[in-house]
């Protein structure tokens, strides 16, 4: 059938399953929103503020439904307003296709109005880019685009079209969307069986699972390794919910703001197994040093980050899901008895602990998780309310801790959290975020108070750079350099001019009632909490230094 270049986008749209598209038009995109406009039926579209909640918005459907994100802008400052949300997405491995528009084939390379160059900005934090410039290549452009984001470690891709190509017509012919699938599996049976003799040959034996165990849907092979090698099991920021978090076995999270279980456990073990993990700095601290007495076994879909941060002595390339049920079926149940005591009296010497006197952050996450039992959708942004967020509330569920990993982005939790709530309607999405970063893109409340989609923003109120203003105080003298927001903007006043019901809480026993109130509502819903502006997040290793010089409070 003869179609136009933006019908066709929409046929290719619906062919991949894609039900719900983030953006916001502009005069190179109006054919494609106009095709938008014919089927709006069959695809929602979500208006957000500025095109960078766009791109959060599908980071985080894509992250709570594990189906592709598809974000929209215009050519110019609308494609380049997606930006820092597609290099969130790449460094974090989140599915997403970004469709821009640029401005005709004849006025590229002219300085035309509103061009840019989107394909050549995004190159480095894209898995793949491409310019259309013929109709007849769009449909299978976008197609594999679809099939890049989702195969192998997953990603952005952008796909940037020519305004011209969006109106021209040619024969669409429609086909079956394709299947995920992994290119990168390479290990042979030796290797499998190199890494179930470390296994067997193991005393004290820990996993570190990361997100990518997230990312395969790894969750009961995950748990079914720890059990057969009997090993206790901690994650890193994105790994939250890969291993049940109320489990006996599990021992927190590791690295810069780890439990002192896991980074002391990590640096006695003499196997370190990694899971869908990259060892990034913020896990390993120094690397000369970091588990320095094991061997290792690495395990990842990315051959390119077998030893790329940490030298290992094992490794097995490709899904880790599939990795696991091969690896499993060879491993007899091992039994480490002495080693698990060991790591029982290290969490039970050094629990997470706060000040139970007053409202903190700690004591809001606790509330969450007992008032949710759980079972929420929790979204963040980046600082000391995003670790507070990964110590103190039970994951025991993967694709419920949604955040700026590798980026840190400020700004992400409120279009990340609208996105999961749209892709998980039937869940309870609530983004947490400190004032410094709610300030970002709080704008995205209206997008939330428009469509009546019911998130709760938890505001943490320090009226400080909370993250910035810790290490100012550990390391650099006290000297407050640009991190006191204590100016007179009413977050509460500024949530209700956006259409959203607001809250404030300065007590603990507030808490509770207020968190019911809001979920009651089944509406957007902002509760700021106002929290001293020097606590800080404990236990702590400085950058660069070993795991295990990890301090607290107490050493101070």
């Amino acid at each position: 059938m003869q179609l136009n270049g933006s019908e066709i986008v929409v046929e290719c749209l619906k062919e991949q399953g894609v039900d719900t598209v983030f953006g916001y038009p502009g005069g190179s995109i109006l054919n494609i929103y106009d095709a938008l406009y014919k089927h709006s039926g069959e695809i929602r579209h979500i208006l957000t503020s500025h095109e960078q909640g766009a791109a959060h918005a599908a980071d985080g459907y894509a992250r709570a439904t594990g189906r592709v994100g598809v974000c929209m802008a215009t050519s110019g400052p609308g494609a380049t307003n997606l930006v820092t949300g597609i290099a969130t997405a790449y460094m974090d491995s989140v599915p997403m296709v970004a469709i821009t528009a640029n401005v005709t084939l004849p006025m590229l390379g002219k300085d035309s109005f509103q061009e840019v160059d989107i394909a050549g900005v995004t190159m480095p934090i894209t898995k793949h880019g491409y310019i259309v410039k013929n109709v007849e290549e769009l449909a299978g452009t976008l197609r594999r685009a679809f099939d890049i984001a989702k195969s192998g470690r997953p990603g952005p891709v952008l796909v940037d079209i020519t305004k011209d190509v969006t109106a021209a017509v040619c024969e669409y012919t429609p086909m079956a969307a394709g299947e995920k699938v992994c290119r990168t599996a390479s290990y042979t049976q030796e290797q499998l069986e190199k890494a179930a003799e470390y296994i067997r040959a193991a005393k004290r034996p820990y996993l570190y699972v990361g997100g990518g165990a997230i990312i395969a849907d790894a969750f009961q092979e995950v748990a079914r390794l720890a059990e057969l090698v009997d090993a206790p099991v901690c994650d890193t920021l994105m790994g939250k919910g890969a291993f049940d978090g109320r489990s006996d076995r599990y021992t927190g999270m590791i690295g810069m703001h780890g439990t002192k279980a896991s980074n002391l456990g990590v640096s006695q073990c003499d196997l370190l197994i990694a899971l869908g993990a990259r060892f990034s700095d913020r896990v390993t601290g120094n690397p000369k040093k970091f588990a320095e007495n094991a061997k290792i076994i690495h395990i990842d879909i990315d051959a390119a980050e077998i030893n790329k941060n940490i030298r290992v002595d094992a490794s097995l390339v490709g899904d880790l899901k599939a990795v696991l049920q091969d690896l499993n079926k060879r491993l007899e149940k091992q039994e480490h008895r002495e080693w698990m005591e060991t790591i029982r009296e290290l969490k039970e010497k050094y629990p997470l602990k706060y000040d139970d006197s007053r409202l903190s952050c700690p004591y809001v996450i606790e509330t969450i998780d007992q008032v949710t039992g759980g079972d929420a959708i929790i979204t963040t942004d980046v600082g000391q309310h995003q670790m507070w967020a990964a110590q103190y509330y039970s994951y025991v569920r993967p694709r419920t801790f949604l955040s700026s990993g590798g980026l840190g982005t400020m700004g992400y939790g409120l279009g990340a959290c609208i996105g999961a709530q749209l892709g998980q309607p039937d869940k309870l999405c609530i983004n947490i975020a400190g004032d410094g970063c709610f300030r970002m893109n709080m704008n995205e409340l209206a997008t939330a108070s428009r469509y009546n989609i019911p998130i709760i923003q938890l505001v943490i109120n320090n009226h400080v750079l909370g993250m910035v203003r810790q290490w100012q105080t550990l390391f650099y003298g006290k000297r407050y350099s640009q991190t006191v927001l204590n100016d007179k903007v009413d977050f509460c006043k500024v949530a209700e001019a956006l259409g959203c019901a607001a809250i404030r809480v300065t007590r603990k026993e507030e808490v509770a009632p207020a968190l019911e109130k809001a979920i009651a509502m089944k509406a957007p819903v902002l509760i700021e909490c106002m929290i001293p502006e020097d606590d800080k997040v404990f236990p702590m290793v400085p950058a660069g230094a070993p795991i295990d010089e990890v301090f607290d409070g107490d050493d101070l």
